[in-house]
């Protein structure tokens, strides 16, 4: 007899856990939750289709389970949330919305833009979802007004080829500007960062010319700690050290 258990998440689904590869495929195709669970007796078994695996069922968290639950169903993982607002994992749907703010020049101007082509877009967040937030559990997420439900911009932490340790980036769409919502995200995400990511050094880059942004990062305690260029690009970088 194989393993099996059924774990009723947060969210108010099931994760269906599971030692068996065929159970498992069958399960999966059934459009349900799935987390593998491996052990010495079934390493030679292929959980290919599976996204997410454990060796210690009776181990596992509430709040990862509820992860595991939300990515497969293709719902967004709430990461915090500040007096304003609400920072989640991206989706799909999020693009269209990414778009009206990056239609202000001036969001460009110190920001790589989207695609031209919006299907190309969709496609990018898509693999980005599957991959980023299920392979290193962070990420540039979506902001979103509480009041409203608005979309109103991107934070989050992640990686710069080349440099070891991870970067805040933000943008808060024109409207919203002006606001200190850009402070009051960051301070959330560092937070988060050092409290259950484990950071201690999170970096930034700033071009020299933005000074708005520059400004956000010194009220984040952030220090201007050194200047390179990066791909044909100069940037001041800040660093952030947890205290």
């Amino acid at each position: 007899m194989g393993y099996e258990k059924v774990v009723r998440v947060m969210s108010g689904g099931t994760v269906h856990i599971t030692d068996s590869s065929a159970r498992a495929a069958a399960l999966i195709a059934q459009g349900e939750a799935v987390l593998a669970y491996l052990h010495a007796g079934n390493r030679r078994e292929d959980f290919g289709c599976c996204r997410y695996a454990c060796e210690d069922p009776e181990e596992l968290d509430e709040a990862y389970l509820d992860k595991v639950y939300l990515r497969q169903k293709g719902l967004p993982v709430t990461v915090l949330q500040t007096a304003r607002c609400l920072v989640r994992e991206t989706t799909v749907a999020d693009v269209a919305d990414f778009y009206e703010i990056y239609a202000d020049p001036s969001v460009t101007r110190y920001m790589e833009p989207l695609y031209d082509d919006p299907d190309a877009e969709r496609a990018y967040a898509a693999e980005y979802i599957e991959n980023v937030y299920a392979y290193y559990d962070f990420g540039i997420w979506t902001v979103v007004e509480r009041a409203s439900g608005q979309v109103i911009g991107r934070a989050g932490i992640c990686y710069r080829e080349g440099f070891a340790d991870p970067e805040l980036g933000f943008l808060i769409g024109v409207p919203w500007q002006g606001q200190g919502l850009a402070t009051e995200v960051c301070e959330a995400i560092l937070e988060y960062a050092r409290e259950e990511l484990g950071f201690a050094t999170v970096l930034a880059f700033m071009q020299p010319e933005n000074a708005v942004s520059q400004r956000v990062c010194e009220k984040l305690g952030m220090r201007g700690d050194r200047t390179e260029v990066v791909q044909g690009v100069t940037y001041e970088i800040y660093i952030w050290q947890a205290q």
